[in-house]
């Protein structure tokens, strides 16, 4: 009886420690550049952690900075660690992480937010609906444009707000802000009068059939084309926050042109806390480099443009954000544009036209990132002119170029 009981203590000591697993992690990220980096982005894959991580701490120095633990292949487990540093030039920074297969994520402040819903039509208001949905998917021919609120999935921090028209144009609009502050589950991208009265922003693009804001399209040879000929199409909340949100847009067997072989495309948006500027990556099923693409930003009505000629483009400008029937209520709206390429994945800068600035873009493998960026004249806390727009730009691509020159050791 002595034995019984001594093996079942230790059953259960080794039990009690097995569900109290953790796991120390160490990193050193080496800023050599001449550039502070601000809200630098840090990715940690779980995917090959030898326990189930149900939550994380991260200090640097000892102290304690938010974290974000995200699904982001839909399977209920946790697959990456995310968070956002502050790296001064010419520094080094080191990370202490503690993973642990107990317990639920830490709470931190929301920093960023996205949501999709259906319109629900016994709602007359446009800013309180409640039919909140994490994903949908719809088979070829079927056009869910009208049947989600704000048509697709719509995201913010507290600088900037995008959405991600769910049709065949997957067009990128904007919503722009005249305070900080994240606004969009008050407004839900179509504020009141009251709500306009008290400083809440707007819609402030007018995109139609343009490229938007660095909308992915096909290309024909002479013209973009919409992302049309698809077996299935979706869109998905892939993570809420606190520091991010990632929106999936999924198109599958896409025949970019009649006969071409068939190709499955999945688009990834990722914004961050305290950026303006929204990640883009998109990855295809197959090697694509048979085929051609069109991005670009549309070209905004009285526009001053901007390029480097290698990769980075922008413009600002003044237009109506709506279609002149439904121009009531709402004023002319200046905003300022811009998309950052890498020049490998130029094969063209074309000249604009009357409703865009675009880019032939190539992609020698099966993956292609870019980044997007824009500004309001409404904004408090921006810039108010086209000089100071474009120079934003350029001072944008530096920090691009440097982080993605940060050395990261474990």
């Amino acid at each position: 009886m002595y034995k019984y009981y001594l093996n079942m203590l230790l059953l259960m000591f080794l039990t009690m420690n097995a569900s109290a697993a953790e796991r120390q992690l160490d990193i050193t990220l080496e800023n050599k550049s001449k550039i502070d980096l601000s809200n630098y982005p840090l990715s940690i894959s779980l995917s090959k952690e030898p326990m189930n991580v149900l939550s994380a701490l991260v200090t640097v120095d000892g102290r304690e900075v938010p974290c974000q633990l995200d699904d982001l292949n839909g399977d209920g487990k946790y697959d990456e660690l995310f968070v956002l540093l502050n790296l001064s030039k010419k520094s080094t920074t080191k990370l202490h992480v503690t993973l642990a297969d107990k317990g639920t994520p830490r709470k931190y402040e929301p920093k960023v937010y996205v949501d999709m819903m259906l319109t629900n039509k016994k709602i007359k208001e446009s800013n309180k609906q409640d039919l909140y949905i994490s994903q949908l998917t719809v088979d070829r021919d079927v056009n869910p444009y009208s049947m989600l609120h704000h048509h697709g999935a719509a995201f913010e921090n507290e600088l900037v707000a995008y959405r991600i028209y769910f049709d065949h144009r997957q067009t990128v609009d904007i919503y722009g802000k005249y305070r900080k502050g994240l606004e969009l589950k008050q407004t839900q991208f179509y504020p009141d009068t009251s709500q306009k009265e008290a400083g809440f922003g707007d819609d402030v693009l007018w995109v139609g059939n343009t490229l938007g804001v660095g909308t992915l399209r096909g290309w024909d040879g002479e013209a973009p084309t919409m992302v049309s000929d698809v077996e299935h199409r979706g869109q998905r909340l892939v993570a809420r926050g606190p520091l991010r949100t990632i929106v999936e847009v999924r198109d599958e067997q896409w025949r970019q042109q009649p006969g071409s072989q068939p190709t499955d495309m999945v688009t990834y948006y990722t914004l961050y806390a305290g950026r303006r500027d929204c990640k883009v990556d998109v990855v295809f099923n197959r090697n694509v480099d048979d085929l051609k693409f069109a991005t670009g930003i549309i070209n905004v009505k009285n526009s001053v443009e901007y390029s480097d000629h290698k990769g980075l483009r922008g413009c600002w400008g003044t237009d109506w954000p709506v279609s002149e029937k439904d121009s009531a209520g709402h004023k002319r709206e200046t905003v300022g544009l811009g998309i950052c390429l890498a020049k490998d994945n130029i094969d063209k800068e074309l000249p604009a036209d009357k409703d865009n600035f675009p880019f032939v873009v190539k992609v020698a493998d099966a993956h292609l990132t870019y980044h997007i960026t824009f500004g309001s004249d409404n904004e408090s806390f921006g810039v108010h002119n086209a000089k100071d727009w474009f120079a934003c730009l350029e001072e944008w691509k530096r920090t691009l170029s440097a982080e993605s020159q940060v050395i990261r050791s474990e």
